[in-house]
């Protein structure tokens, strides 16, 4: 058999299948065609050099902005994408209101698969930038459930759910209201609801008994207040009870909502994320959250193993989705494919709050391979323009401090 694409001689790690071993894998038409312990490179129009690098599935970042152009946090998928990442999963940046201008001149047009989830908030996440900080849920108004549906059931293809931003910043006097009626359309819908807390009202004790099995808690390890411990660093009971019945806990780090001192207690207490997400938009794409492949270097240097790392970046958010075979690698499967290096070194990562840590290795981006076809980390795109910088003054602790209240 001809092969489009031969990833040789790379350790090739599936965590849906248990695969970790040196591993031969190709592509043809789109999809994977061979995992072999050894494959004959003569059988392949193109053969990538993966000695010394893990191949995985395409990595999937369950949290992300990427309605560039249409919102003023929104950043280039395209771009991001070549941190390894094949799927982007945006987090209710647009809502039913202004979604479709979010298919059309976004999603559409990358090169990279995005999905996402529409903000129960009709405009999205219109009023985020250094100077202007208007929450889209602090008008209920904006918070219409029918209209939320509507713009599901449109765009049902690639919604995988509905997003409530609650807090003070994002909710302002509306308390609790935007997560109820949230969960009123995600029911309607038949899809999981992804639920963002910032700082109270409400309290995370207020949203936590409402999540259902299969709903997201983004910002899981978020720093005081509305932190997932108590001072003394041991879990609150709300987090356990919610683990048990089955929340996903995903990290969405961000620029105000990731704290390593949180990290430590919750993962001290066997409380790992399920998923690992870099909530990457443009007051974080500089600093501290940089892209997905930080987060999980930072969850690594946390003491996390690899593989629970590379799980919580490929099937846990797959399942999260409900659409599993984009985090694995089968043969027939979808041919996304991330090739990353284990580089050693002295790195010293910061959270959102300004502390560091320092670690000996981080995971880099060599390439992807986004339906069958091959992008190298150091090909640029000749379509490219540039899109983060027209903001990049803009300090994540200036605009954190507006809206996190960090």
């Amino acid at each position: 058999m001809q092969f489009d694409l031969l990833i040789k001689g790379g350790r090739v790690i599936d965590p849906a299948s248990g695969l970790d071993a040196p591993r031969d894998l190709a592509i043809a038409d789109g999809h994977v065609a061979a995992i072999e312990a050894a494959i004959d490179a003569e059988h392949a129009t193109q053969v990538i050099d993966a000695r010394d690098c893990l191949v995985t599935p395409g990595l999937i970042d369950l949290h992300s902005h990427v309605y560039w152009g249409g919102t003023s946090l929104g950043v280039d998928a395209d771009r991001l994408a070549k941190s390894g990442t094949t799927t982007f999963i945006d987090a209710g940046s647009a809502g039913a209101g202004n979604f479709l201008g979010f298919r059309r001149h976004v999603i559409e047009r990358s090169r990279v698969r995005i999905l996402a989830y529409v903000n129960i908030s009709f405009a999205g996440i219109f009023g985020f930038a250094q100077t202007v900080s208007v929450g889209e849920c602090s008008d209920l108004r904006l918070c219409e459930p029918r209209e939320t549906v509507a713009a599901v059931r449109e765009h049902a293809d690639v919604v995988v759910g509905v997003k409530v931003r609650s807090g003070k910043h994002a909710g302002g006097t509306s308390g609790i209201a935007p997560v109820d009626l949230a969960l009123e359309a995600a029911d309607q819908a038949g899809l999981p609801l992804m639920a963002h807390i910032d700082e109270p009202p409400p309290g995370r004790s207020e949203v936590l008994p409402r999540l259902r099995r299969g709903d997201i808690l983004t910002h899981c390890f978020r720093p005081f207040p509305n932190a997932p411990v108590f001072a003394s660093g041991a879990v609150r009971p709300d987090m356990r009870l919610a683990r048990e019945r089955g929340v996903i806990f995903d990290i969405g780090h961000g620029m105000g909502s990731f704290d390593f001192e949180v990290a430590k207690a919750m993962l001290g207490e066997g409380l790992a994320p399920d998923v690992i997400s870099s909530d990457v938009h443009l007051y974080c794409v500089d600093g501290p959250a940089f892209d997905i492949l930080v987060c999980m270097s930072k969850l690594m240097a946390l003491g996390m193993p690899l593989v629970e790392v590379l799980r919580a970046a490929t099937q846990r958010p797959g399942e999260a989705i409900a659409r599993p075979a984009l985090g694995t690698l089968k043969v027939g499967g979808i041919g996304d494919v991330a090739v990353l290096r284990q580089q050693a070194g002295r790195f010293t990562f910061v959270d959102a709050v300004g502390a560091a840590l320092v670690a000996d290795q981080r995971l880099v981006s060599e390439g992807i391979v986004i339906g069958g076809t091959w992008w190298p980390n150091d090909a640029g795109d000749p379509n490219e323009t540039e899109r983060f910088e027209p903001h990049a003054h803009h300090t994540h602790v200036e605009v954190a401090a507006r809206h996190f209240g960090k």
